[in-house]
């Protein structure tokens, strides 16, 4: 019997010690949960804090968004009242003003594309233009020796005075070059058979003319007086005086066309009268 009580005293004491253990892990616990729950409610009212600063902020940058957009609305509308345009009218205009910017960039781009292709061009002309320069010389040059051979070639022949040698000009290009000269006048004519033509101050009639033999029958007057130059014959200096003050007169004829025409030149010096003009 006492072995059965003593068992029953001890059941009571074991189970009051487990208790003991559970209510000391239950307070552990407890107040572990306690500390977590407190820096949860710290770290949650801190980030309900830095949340509610940033509700602000946003409420802050909203505003003053809305203030800039306001005061820009005021100065868009001012400005547009001011130009007496429409918003619309603005936003077109400012497009109008882009597309212009955009075509004149354009157009500045092909005018320098032009421009270049235009120098080109230039340059390439310049160069022609050198080497037809460089041509113009050479044909100048050559003319020069030309002109010099042309006066070599010229005949230096004794006129019908037979005392008075003269040069004399066979064609136009030689009498060109005799006109250059200086020293004398020419006179050019054409001579037409049975016409009496003036040259100069003197008169010619023109009065046989043989192509064949390329000679002809010339009358001259001058100073009132008539002078037969009979059988003369091509670039032959047919020479008479004339004036107040005598002075050598020379006909040359280059030429006998046909039985009734002969061309050629008169020549007087530079000090002999000069033909009176028709009023």
């Amino acid at each position: 019997m006492m072995d059965e009580d003593e068992q029953i005293g001890k059941i009571p004491r074991n189970y009051s010690g487990a208790l003991l253990a559970a209510i000391a892990v239950s307070l552990v616990a407890a107040l572990g949960g306690l500390i977590w729950s407190y820096a949860l409610s710290s770290r949650l009212s801190s980030q309900q804090t830095a949340l509610a600063d940033a509700k602000q902020q946003n409420v802050n940058l909203e505003a003053r968004l809305r203030e800039t957009d306001a005061r820009l609305k005021v100065a868009t509308e001012e400005l547009g009242s001011s130009l007496g345009l429409t918003q619309k009218q603005m936003e077109t205009r400012a497009q109008d003003i882009l597309t212009r910017e955009q075509a004149d960039a354009q157009r500045l781009s092909n005018a320098q594309r032009k421009t270049a292709q235009q120098v080109n061009e230039v340059s390439g002309e310049v160069s022609d233009v050198k080497t037809d320069v460089g041509g113009i010389k050479t044909n100048v040059a050559k003319t020069q020796s030309d002109l010099a051979d042309t006066q070599t070639q010229m005949l230096s022949m004794k006129g019908d005075l037979s005392e008075h040698s003269s040069l004399i000009a066979r064609n136009h290009d030689e009498l060109d070059i005799l006109k250059h000269k200086g020293d004398r006048t020419y006179y050019e004519f054409t001579l037409t058979k049975g016409k009496n033509k003036p040259v100069g101050t003197v008169s010619l009639l023109l009065k046989k003319a043989d192509p064949k033999r390329n000679n002809f029958n010339l009358e001259v007057t001058s100073d009132d007086k008539t002078v037969m130059k009979n059988n003369r014959g091509l670039d032959e200096p047919l020479q008479f005086y004339s004036g107040k003050d005598p002075l050598l007169f020379e006909i040359v004829v280059n030429a006998v066309n046909s039985k009734n025409q002969v061309t050629g030149y008169l020549a007087v010096p530079k000090n002999a009268p000069a033909p009176a003009t028709v009023q």
